[in-house]
């Protein structure tokens, strides 16, 4: 078991290793930590790209089976924050700790996966695969986002959302602790989304994942129980979806979020950064290698 701690511009030397009281399943996955023990602790993290301050102190932390959504207008730091969590990003402030079981600390996700074309799904999870340590298994992540039937097929006879669920399986190699995932259902057709979903809270039912997922789909409180949002690098609200809405008097998320951000401009100064231009590179980046 390992806690994975990144204390600010020092991650990008390497990671502290801590040990707490989880422990190994006898089957060889992880054991997520106790309920009340946090899988994610986030303590005054600050990331910039030059003198542009996109990440601004944020705190929180995420336990075991929680699913919390991360919104934001465009540009508020939401991509930015996922990828210093992820560990492609070092935080140049604050502390990023993850406590996991496992050969995988955190499962990542960008918002546009990219693999290559010509290959198989299995043959991409396996390349995937051979990149985390121990027996990992390509069959039983196809099976967790319904995929087996489809393990033969070429990327590029897949569709959008085919595609987007081979990203999911990709981060779900290892079995890690801490699922971190960059718009997950973007640009997909509402069954898709309903799906994508489904299988996310089935992974916080059933194997105490931890989930943080980023949208700008104010529905997500069907499978989110914490909203998280960011407003020009700052987290303002973390709460359930209920409360937001009733410290707002507002009938929806959508509504509880523009009482929060207004209703005028909603493209902040984050947007256009580095991260954005290299958001194609972070499967690979995630697992160590290249795509």
């Amino acid at each position: 078991m390992t806690d994975t701690t990144q204390p600010g511009a020092a991650a990008a030397d390497g990671k502290k290793m801590m040990t707490n009281g989880a422990t190994a399943r006898s089957d060889g996955h992880r054991s997520p930590p106790d309920a009340g023990e946090p899988v994610l602790t986030l303590e005054g993290v600050e990331r910039g790209f030059g003198d542009l301050t996109v990440v601004d102190g944020v705190s929180t932390r995420l336990r075991a089976g929680q699913v919390a959504a991360l919104v934001g207008p465009n540009g508020s730091g939401k991509t930015t924050l996922l990828r210093v969590i992820a560990g492609l990003l070092p935080a140049d402030a604050g502390e990023v700790s993850v406590a996991a079981e496992g050969p995988r600390a955190v499962g990542y996700l960008p918002q546009a996966p990219r693999f290559r074309s010509r290959l198989t799904v299995t043959e991409t999870l396996s390349f995937y695969a051979d990149l985390v340590e121990g027996g990992v298994s390509v069959d039983e992540a196809l099976e967790r986002v319904g995929l087996a039937e489809l393990r033969d097929r070429r990327i590029e006879a897949l569709s959008g959302g085919m595609v987007r669920l081979v990203g999911l399986a990709q981060a779900l190699l290892g079995d890690p602790a801490l699922l971190v995932l960059d718009e997950p259902t973007s640009s997909l057709d509402p069954a898709m989304t309903e799906y994508i979903y489904d299988v996310i809270a089935d992974l916080a039912a059933d194997e105490g994942t931890a989930v943080l997922l980023s949208t700008h789909d104010l529905d997500v409180s069907r499978v989110a129980d914490r909203v998280l949002l960011l407003n020009r690098g700052r987290l303002v609200v973390d709460d359930t979806p209920e409360a937001v809405c009733a410290a707002r008097d507002a009938e929806t998320l959508t509504d509880a979020f523009l009482a929060e951000v207004g209703r005028g401009r909603t493209v902040q100064p984050g947007s256009g950064t580095v991260q954005d231009e290299e958001a194609g590179d972070d499967t690979a980046a995630a697992n160590g290698g290249d795509a």
